[in-house]
């Protein structure tokens, strides 16, 4: 499994910026998805989950109403819409998915520990 995100840079606080991970290596559509991020001097922490089906999603309090994660599974893809960016959004994000798929279509994942495959990680740097 291979995943690959991209969409990072620098945006003025206020500003938007979408991030997009690419999936391969299995069937996307069968495994839930998550957005994490790292900031300098901190844990990883979760941002965002969507369940395989994408009509489930869940998001940490301080992203709730600024971001949207969302998939095309069509297109084996996962999205990050994020607006209104602040400074303490500054980090680098990563997209990762599980190693077993979910019993019910609408199941998200929250857990860290059961994120198996990691992409690279985007820099998402906010400026004041």
């Amino acid at each position: 499994v291979q995943l690959q995100a991209s969409g990072g840079g620098l945006v003025q606080a206020g500003g938007s910026l979408r991030l997009s991970c690419t999936a391969s290596g299995r069937t996307f559509s069968n495994y839930p998805m998550g957005w994490f991020r790292q900031a300098p001097g901190k844990e990883r922490e979760i941002v965002a989950a969507i369940s395989r089906g994408g009509g489930t999603t869940t998001y940490t309090d301080s992203v709730k109403g600024r971001f949207t994660i969302s998939r095309d599974n069509a297109q084996n893809t996962l999205y990050l819409r994020m607006n209104s960016l602040k400074p303490e959004d500054t980090a680098v994000y990563f997209c990762a998915t599980t190693e077993t798929q979910t019993y019910y279509i609408s199941s998200v994942i929250t857990e860290q520990g059961k994120y198996t495959y990691w992409g690279q990680g985007t820099l998402v740097t906010v400026s004041s």
